[in-house]
């Protein structure tokens, strides 16, 4: 089972649009049979069933085995992948493009984050198509500011940081270099950790 699967068909991903299935697809980190799923959902097995091979013919739950009980084979599905991410560009094919976005507002963040999805996810197939291992890197941290201020001055000195890392390494000349994209982002934490957390990281009292 994958960590995570991005989603990148039109049929699939309106799959997971229902509710219902969604709730299957949760469920089914741990393989469970129709009967198992139809008792715990709330639902008839014959509904549970439909759905079922919905999930299961747009590739988003697999078959773990086959179990004879009363007469009646009872199959036990998985899910693929404990999370599943929808390409941005399975809903509009002509994904907007962040040169065309305003730089300075979220929506700018926005485009950007769905060009990467759609890039990586692109250059992962290759890869492992080739037999090859994507040179990735991907940096994640909280950070807490005292004020406006602080912060406008840690982008000032991240932003020379990057500048002066940019200008060191950039080898417009070399024979077998490789392009590289780089995106520094940050936002507002949607869910900050307690106050109290935060302290005893810091060994405060």
């Amino acid at each position: 089972m994958l960590d995570l699967a991005v989603i990148d068909d039109r049929g699939a991903a309106m799959a997971v649009l229902d509710p219902l299935r969604a709730r299957i697809l949760a469920r089914l980190v741990e393989p469970a049979s129709a009967t198992t799923l139809a008792r715990e959902l709330g639902v008839s097995r014959q509904r549970l069933n439909y759905h079922l091979r919905t999930l299961e013919s747009h590739g988003l739950v697999s078959l773990v085995e086959e179990r004879r009980r009363r007469g009646l084979t009872e199959r036990v599905l998985q899910a693929n992948a404990r999370a599943f991410l929808v390409a941005p560009d399975v809903v509009d094919t002509g994904t907007v493009d962040p040169a065309r976005v305003e730089r300075l507002s979220s929506r700018y963040l926005l485009a950007v984050a769905a060009r990467l999805v759609r890039e990586v996810l692109d250059l992962s197939r290759r890869a492992e198509r080739a037999g090859k291992k994507l040179p990735v890197l991907a940096i994640d941290a909280d950070i807490r500011f005292g004020s406006a201020a602080e912060r406008a001055a840690f982008t000032s000195e991240l932003a020379d940081a990057v500048r002066g890392l940019t200008a060191r390494y950039h080898d417009e000349s070399a024979s077998r270099g490789r392009w590289h994209r780089l995106i520094v982002a940050s936002h507002p934490h949607p869910d900050p950790p307690p106050q109290t957390a935060q302290k005893d990281r810091r060994g405060a009292p």
